[in-house]
């Protein structure tokens, strides 16, 4: 009788390959139709319509303080961009004017801080002038008496000295020519809102300061050629 080969696989000891598993009968595996689920899956269209029907019953006083304070944590707002976020979402005009004077009353808003908080950390943080500041106010919505008293703040020493530093940092980066540096200095500085007369005067300091030699292109160059108008 031959005896099998060592090593020989027999299906049945250590090295036979287990079967697979039993698959469990899924429903149509026999052809027949799977049965449909408990019900339909719910449209997406009516939690919608449900949604806003909720929303529609709301208090309108409560959806509005919830779109100011939304608004108020990211960062401090004015009267004007309170009442337009709210405008946005639809809420009347009388609730939300009924909120607004509610967070006057109780200093949730103010725009006359506002507008001392916004001139001073946009002028040291960003160099802006009083001019550029006055318009930023404005486009937020600011009353023109509130903005003119809040830049009153920022004299005309100051904002020379800042115009002056921003011309020293601005010549160590530009190159070219000597009067096309000047003038993209000057125009960098108008671009802040510096009047044109402040800018070529900050720039021709700044120049003087760095050297002789450039104490005396200062002094060649004239300042009518370079000088912005007012706006």
């Amino acid at each position: 009788m031959v005896g099998r080969r060592r090593g020989a696989r027999t299906g049945r000891g250590w090295d036979a390959k287990p079967s697979a598993p039993a698959r469990p009968a899924r429903p149509g595996d026999d052809g027949s139709a799977a049965p449909e689920a408990d019900g339909p899956a719910e449209d997406a269209s009516p939690r919608a319509e449900r949604a806003a029907r909720r929303q529609a019953q709301r208090d309108p006083h409560e959806l509005a303080r919830e779109i100011c304070l939304r608004q108020l944590a990211v960062r401090p707002r004015t009267r004007a961009e309170l009442a337009a976020a709210m405008r946005a979402k639809d809420v009347a005009d009388e609730v939300a004017e009924a909120v607004l004077d509610r967070y006057d009353e109780v200093g949730m808003i103010d725009d006359a801080a506002f507008a001392r908080a916004w001139v001073s950390s946009r002028h040291h943080g960003k160099g802006l002038a009083s001019r550029a500041l006055g318009q930023e106010l404005r486009r937020r919505g600011v009353d023109s008496e509130v903005v003119t008293e809040a830049l009153a703040e920022l004299d005309d020493e100051t904002q020379a000295q800042t115009a002056y530093e921003l011309a020293v940092r601005k010549l160590r980066t530009t190159r070219g020519e000597p009067d096309a540096v000047f003038r993209r200095v000057v125009g960098a500085l108008a671009r802040k809102g510096y009047p044109g007369g402040v800018a070529v005067r900050a720039v021709k300091d700044a120049l003087a300061a760095r050297s002789a030699e450039d104490a005396e292109l200062a002094d060649l160059l004239d300042p009518d050629l370079f000088d912005t108008p007012e706006q």
